[in-house]
Parts: C-alpha cells; sequence; structure tokens
C-alpha cells in the first residue's frame, strides 16, 4: 500500500475533495478545514450544516487513514484487494476524525479501528439476511456477546469479524476504568440484540412502525455507543450528574438523531434497492401512506429540527459547565470535559454530513449490482 507523507490530505476522499474545491488539510496545528463549492444534491442539501458547523479533522487524520487499514488488513476484516480499491473512497476513518476532535491520538485510531469494524458488521449482518444464513447470523451474535464480556479470551477466534471486535474492544477498555467499561458493554450488548430484532424483522417482512423504528433506531445506531466514546477522548468519565443533566442529555442525543436519520435521507436509495425494511423514510411510506417525495420532505424536516433544537441545547449545556466550574480543580476538570463533549457533538453535525457526500458507501448509482455493494464479502466468514 502506497503511504501518504505526514501532514498531507491523501486518499481518494482527499482527492475526490480537492477535485471538487472542498479543501481538506490536515495540518499538524490546525483542523480547520474550508467548504467551497462541493456538489450536494438539493434533496440532501442542508445549508444550515454548510454555513454554520464548520467541518473540523483531527491533525492525527492521515495516520489514521493509514493504520486503520492496516489494522483491517492484519485482522483479516476485508481482503487486501477490496482495501487497496475500496478503503480510502469509503471515508470511514474521516468520520471519525471529524467527530473526536482532541482525543489523544491512540484513543482516536481505537476508536476509528472500532468505528471501521462496526461497518464491516454491519455489512455482514446484511449479507446474513440477503443470502438466508440465520444460523451463521446466531452463531456470530453469540460469539460477539461473548467478546464484548472477555475480549481477551477472544482475540485468535476463527472468524475475524470477533478476534476483530475483541481486539478493538480490549483497546477501548484501556482509557478510563471498569464503571465506563460496564456501561459501553451494557450499552453494546443492547445494539446486538437490536441487530437481532432487526435481523428478525428483515427475514419475516416486518416493516416496524414509526415508533417503533425511531426506538430500534437509537439501538442500531448505536447512539449510547457514539456518546460513550466522548469521555475518553475528552480523558476523562464524566460524573452520573453530570451524564444525566437534561441539557447534556439532550444535546447527545439530537447529535445523534440528527446523524441516523440524515443517514437514513441519504441511504434510502441503497436500502430501498437492498430490500431493506429499517429506514424511517420505509416506514413512513409503508405505515403512513406517503409518497417517497412525501417521506423525503419529513426526513429532512426531522433532521432539520434536530439542528434548531441542538443549537439551544448547546447553550444549555455550555451554561452548566460554567456552573461546574466552581474553583476546585475537580470542578475545573469536570467542566474542560464537558465543553469538549459538547463541541464534538456539534462535530458530529459537520462530519455525518460531509462523509455521505464523500464516501463511496452510499453511491449506489455507481454500483454494478445496486442491491450488491462491490466492498463486501459475500462469505460468511468463521464457518469454516
Amino acid at each position: 500500500m502506497q503511504r501518504r507523507a505526514p501532514g498531507t490530505a491523501g486518499g481518494v476522499c482527499g482527492r475526490q475533495a480537492a477535485e471538487r474545491g472542498l479543501f481538506v488539510p490536515a495540518f499538524p496545528r490546525s483542523t480547520t478545514t474550508s467548504h467551497t463549492a462541493i456538489r450536494v444534491p438539493p434533496a440532501l442539501s442542508l445549508p444550515v450544516i454548510e454555513t454554520g458547523f464548520p467541518r473540523q479533522l483531527h491533525p492525527y487524520w492521515p495516520r489514521l487513514q493509514d493504520r486503520t487499514k492496516a489494522w483491517l488488513l492484519r485482522k483479516r476484516l476485508m481482503p487486501a484487494d477490496k482495501i487497496e480499491a475500496y478503503a480510502d473512497g469509503l471515508c470511514y476513518t474521516d468520520l471519525m476524525a471529524g467527530y473526536y476532535i482532541g482525543a489523544p491520538d491512540e484513543v482516536l485510531q481505537a476508536i476509528a479501528d472500532y468505528s471501521a469494524w462496526f461497518f464491516v458488521w454491519d455489512d455482514r449482518h446484511d449479507r446474513d439476511v440477503i443470502h438466508g444464513r440465520p444460523a451463521a447470523w446466531r452463531r456470530l451474535r453469540t460469539r460477539l456477546h461473548a467478546a464484548l464480556d472477555s475480549p481477551r479470551d477472544h482475540l485468535h477466534h476463527q472468524d475475524p469479524l470477533v478476534a476483530g471486535f475483541a481486539d478493538s474492544v480490549g483497546r477501548l477498555y484501556s482509557f478510563l476504568g471498569r464503571g465506563w467499561n460496564a456501561r459501553f458493554a451494557g450499552h453494546f450488548h443492547d445494539v446486538i440484540e437490536a441487530y437481532d430484532t432487526e435481523f428478525r424483522n428483515r427475514t419475516s417482512g416486518v416493516v416496524p412502525t414509526v415508533d417503533e423504528y425511531l426506538e430500534l433506531r437509537r439501538l442500531t445506531f448505536a447512539h449510547w455507543i457514539w456518546i460513550d466514546l466522548l469521555e475518553p477522548s475528552a480523558e476523562l468519565e464524566l460524573p452520573v450528574a453530570v451524564r444525566r443533566n437534561p441539557a447534556f442529555l439532550r444535546a447527545a442525543l439530537l447529535c445523534q438523531d440528527f446523524a441516523a436519520w440524515y443517514n437514513d435521507l441519504c441511504s434510502l436509495p441503497k436500502e430501498m434497492a437492498g430490500d431493506e425494511f429499517h429506514n424511517l423514510g420505509i416506514s413512513l411510506i409503508h405505515h403512513e401512506g406517503m409518497r417517497i417525495e412525501e417521506a423525503v420532505r419529513e426526513l429532512r424536516r426531522r433532521v432539520e429540527g434536530c439542528v434548531t433544537e441542538f443549537l439551544g441545547a448547546e447553550q444549555e449545556v455550555l451554561r452548566y459547565a460554567a456552573r461546574l466550574d466552581d474553583g476546585t480543580v475537580r470542578g475545573a476538570e469536570t467542566a474542560s470535559a464537558v465543553r469538549v463533549c459538547v463541541r464534538n457533538m456539534r462535530n458530529w453535525f459537520s462530519s455525518v454530513y460531509w462523509f455521505h457526500h464523500e464516501s463511496g458507501r452510499y453511491r449506489v448509482d455507481s454500483w454494478d449490482d445496486r442491491s450488491t455493494p462491490p466492498y463486501v464479502n459475500n462469505e460468511a466468514a468463521g464457518e469454516k
């Protein structure tokens, strides 16, 4: 694999950005970027994000990109030819590097590897549905639960997806204390079970109602996981009272709801082509009798509402942080961590937005088969 020189914005995403007039540097002393002329389809365009949420990238990003690709290869999560052909263009590391600004390099690397694993897992789940592999899915589900509770025991599992999960989770567990680890594990056990619910829905032809879908989506999108990861990025496990503060909780959930619903808006053609039932737009069409154009408008209304509500919640969190800074060392540390967290909640809006317009994951019209992403492995790994 050809490596980029440190401090340069290389890779397919960087080249595509440059070609479109999008300047995405990864300067060692600056994470600010500017957008000038990227083409966003009108149905997906959100001017409030483009003008009010400047995009940032962690300065570690160029090395992050290369090291995550090397990790995917070392852990056999993607074949070498698919990594070479598609990994840069999928822009997985760009997404995380645009969110967890200020995280120590080793924390961001662990998060990026875990996030790349998550995308591969999502693709395996989809292929198990499409190819009718319920036994393979049940085995994987059981193995992931076990690896989450004892990652060291699964580092050399025969299924690369289980071994890669154990490696990434074990690294994430090393940054904070047992309380954070237990919380993260509990949240991801819920994610695995939500994926099982989705598997059963899809294999039995069940389209969830809008309310059912919204509840399930917070789990399949792993809202609580990405919120949990704000803390190692800020290098502090937040007190329970802070995590449960209404303004902090509202801001955190709004940035994740935005991400999940904007993903639904952008992936609607991909998921309709792949006989997927789990998309807010599909639930609106199926249960509310909307035409696709009406469903798109409703999705836009919801994602724009998240932005508006976040701006109010963000100010409340900043006022709360000022109250936490009570003159004590602990108060100052907690207030600083809260400010880092809310800044990164804000970053999620721009990072998710631009990711969806740069990543090859959503360019369904360019695939030879609209129901089969070219970057996936259709085999049920670990079954030999």
